[in-house]
Order: C-alpha cells, then sequence, then structure tokens
C-alpha cells in the first residue's frame, strides 16, 4: 500500500513539473503563459491541458472574428516550441518522447499538449528530436 502511495506522490510530482514546464515555455515564447495548467500522466501518453491561453491581442482579434489567424499564429507557436516541449517532458520523465501533438480552441480558451513516450527502458533523445524507433528500440536513420 505504501508503495503505491508513493508511486502516486512521484507521479503527482512529475505531472506538476510538467505542467509547470510547460506553462514557462508557453509563456517564454508569447509573452504570456495559460492561467490553468493540468497534467495526466497515463502509461505511455502525457497530455497537459492549458487554459486562459490567449494573449491581450489574439483576444482582440477573436472579437473581431480572425479566430482562423489566431489559430494559424498559435499553431507556429507550438511548432516552434516544440523542441523545448519534447525535450523538458524527456528530461522530467527520463523516457523518450516519440510524437508530440498540439492544438488550441478558441471557446471555451484552451489548449492541448500531447506526448506520447517510447516504451519503458527506450533512452530519451537529450535533444528534444522525434527520431522514430528502429528495430530494437536503436533510433532509426533520417
Amino acid at each position: 500500500m505504501a508503495s503505491t502511495q508513493t508511486e502516486h506522490a512521484q507521479i503527482g510530482s512529475k505531472a506538476a513539473a510538467i505542467s509547470n514546464m510547460v506553462v514557462r515555455t508557453v509563456s517564454e515564447y508569447t509573452g504570456r503563459g495559460p492561467t490553468k495548467a493540468r497534467t495526466y500522466i497515463t502509461d505511455d501518453v502525457v497530455t497537459v491541458i492549458l487554459q486562459d491561453t490567449l494573449t491581450k491581442g489574439e483576444r482582440s482579434l477573436v472579437a473581431e472574428g480572425l479566430h482562423e489567424h489566431v489559430l494559424a499564429t498559435r499553431k507556429a507557436f507550438q511548432n516552434t516550441m516544440r523542441h523545448n516541449l519534447v525535450s523538458g517532458v524527456e528530461e522530467i520523465l527520463g523516457r523518450r518522447v516519440t510524437a508530440f501533438f498540439s492544438d488550441n480552441n478558441i471557446e471555451p480558451d484552451m489548449a492541448a499538449e500531447t506526448f506520447v513516450l517510447a516504451p519503458q527502458g527506450a533512452e530519451p533523445q537529450g535533444d528534444g528530436s522525434l527520431a522514430a524507433a528502429g528495430p530494437a528500440g536503436e533510433p532509426s536513420g533520417g
């Protein structure tokens, strides 16, 4: 029983660290971080749900009906942040990320960052790269 409580505490601590890292990274890139973040870690998937993500400028564009422009800008930020987010998750969990998905929603103002992890024992790339695993877990060329 005690080991289960310890495992839950460790997962909770890592989830909080991932939430903080994602908020910090978004803030560094956009000038404003989300006001709420919650990380869910399940087997080989990590999902971070962010709320209240839009900047004041983005909210004014939304008010003018320019939703698609805001979403396109957010997608550009997500692609730019990819390396830092992936390497941050790999560092916190000590596991390699094999896929990263990111998307935003305008109403309600939310975003999701999802990381698919390599099986336990696969080494992190250490550089945030998303190299696909080849035979026996070896990184494939490319």
